[in-house]
């Protein structure tokens, strides 16, 4: 049996601790049974954003009438766009995979792994794309550490007759050959919003049933208002809505759905579709590591129990990324690998900090949050003020999204930022100066003091952080004022 100082037991981020370890001189293994890099890199955040910078500039194009040019679209080749797209990601998954095999002191094992005591993994092969086993047939491996990052999978919302409908998930939508020309979504959540965004913005028929009253209800209120709206434009929204029921009749999908517990009053509906897309939210993929051979602790929903260094409760065992729920973003789990690896390499401890932790939903308009929302702020009585600022407040705003945009800021009185949230053009770039203050323990006046580069879009941020400042006096000029009499 080889003997390891680490095992990862996932391709995704987790394997940078496995490399980490290499460098310092240790041996270590990576297990994974399908494309390195994790769901982000094949079927997750990479290709979802390519496909969906394609919808924007379609979008572009047919919203061009209002920037005074005469545009039209002729065609749109769905299917050489999402076959380049998996070529280059699944292209960038196996250039990965061949350096982790070229880095000494690593070894890779194709298959999944399953614990057999606290030390002790099998790894069960898998079938390649080809049908042909993978490699590590059965064979069993020890590691003084190891780290479990084995990601999620989507999961499937109880509405009955869904089993017998062949459904599309976020693992599959997005290498379609064809474009459906009619899709009903299951699901509010950010996935849902960014798929249907994606197929409505290419000519698709979409319908959309959440739960909530609003799409991606997990985001201050005035951002799951703005999103609702905004894919109102492309989608048709059954939000306070549940599916119930499911039928195929071999050529047509038709969903029928009735009005939840936050929808209120209403008729049920059926929504009859080319394919239905279920994009109701995702769980870890825990259920297949026999994780009580090892004492590893989970919580209802099979997510791993880690402390604030992201140990388990086992001494020695790690766990990062989805399988830990908290942070469902491959940024947080970068992060959380760099925890991990910390902790397992060096005499230092290092605890985890979601307080600055950011994220962004990649629909029309865009949204960047980081930090508390209002809603949960009043939920614990927290002493804040807030500010909301229109993009029109700065002079580039004011040309591209006087409308929609805004920069909504939360803080203490004594100038603490709380949080803080974009909706608009290039939100997820203009969030990172606030992660990098509130990161550094920066202030309302810290953002609102740097000088901020004349005409772009961070002057919108620079104005509502000025707006709250305590500074006895701005230098911010309201952009919306210029020119009146």
């Amino acid at each position: 049996m080889d003997e390891f100082d680490v095992v990862v037991i996932g391709g995704g981020s987790g394997s940078q601790v496995a490399t980490a370890a290499a460098e310092e001189g240790l041996e270590a293994a990576v297990i994974e049974p399908g494309p390195l890099g994790g769901a982000c890199i094949t079927r997750g955040c990479v290709p979802s954003k390519a496909l969906i910078h394609r919808a924007d500039v379609v979008d572009g194009i047919r919203r061009a009438e209002r920037f005074g040019v005469d545009a039209s679209l002729e065609d749109v080749a769905y299917g050489e766009i999402t076959s380049s797209i998996e070529d280059a990601v699944f292209g960038k998954a196996k250039r990965q995979a061949e350096s982790l095999e070229e880095a000494e002191n690593v070894a890779l094992y194709r298959g999944e792994g399953r614990f057999v005591d606290e030390r002790t993994v099998a790894i069960d092969p898998v079938a390649d794309g080809d049908g042909a086993p993978a490699d590590g047939d059965g064979e069993r491996i020890r590691g003084e550490t190891i780290v479990v990052a084995v990601g999620g999978r989507p999961t499937m919302p109880p509405v009955d007759g869904l089993e017998g409908v062949d459904v599309l998930t976020s693992d599959d939508a997005l290498y379609l050959d064809e474009r459906p020309d009619e899709l009903v979504v299951i699901g509010g959540g950010y996935i849902a919003a960014e798929l249907g965004y994606f197929f409505g913005a290419l000519g698709a028929d979409v319908s959309i049933v959440g739960r909530s009253g609003q799409l991606v209800p997990r985001e201050d209120d005035d951002v799951s208002a703005a999103v609702t709206d905004g894919l109102e434009r492309y989608c048709e929204l059954y939000t306070g809505y549940e599916a119930v029921e499911a039928r195929d009749d071999g050529d047509r999908v038709s969903v029928i759905a009735e009005p939840s517990d936050d929808g209120g009053d209403g008729d049920a509906v059926e929504l009859e579709a080319d394919d239905v897309l279920v994009a109701a939210g995702r769980r870890p993929t825990t259920d297949a590591l026999d994780l009580e051979n090892a004492g590893v602790e989970t919580d209802a929903d099979g997510y791993v129990e880690v402390d604030e260094r992201l140990e388990t409760s086992v001494d020695g065992i790690w766990a990062l990324g989805d399988v830990l729920g908290d942070e469902p973003y491959k940024h947080a789990a970068d992060y959380e690998a760099r925890i991990v690896a910390t902790n397992v390499l060096e005499t230092v401890e290092r605890t985890v900090d979601y307080g600055a932790m950011p994220h962004a939903v990649f629909t029309s308009p865009q949204v960047a949050s980081v930090g508390r929302t209002e809603g949960e702020l009043e939920e614990d009585g927290r002493e804040y003020e807030s500010v909301r600022v229109s993009y029109d407040a700065a002079p580039l705003g004011l040309i591209l999204d006087p409308d929609e945009g805004f920069v909504k800021v939360l803080a203490a009185p004594d100038g603490e930022i709380l949080g803080c949230h974009v909706v608009g053009p290039e939100a997820p770039t203009l969030i990172q100066e606030v992660v990098v203050a509130m990161d550094g323990g920066g202030t309302v006046d810290d953002v609102a003091d740097s000088v901020h580069v004349h005409p772009a879009l961070s002057e919108v941020v620079y104005a509502a952080f000025d707006e709250l400042s305590s500074r006895p006096y701005s230098t911010a000029p309201d952009w919306r004022d210029v020119g009146d009499e």
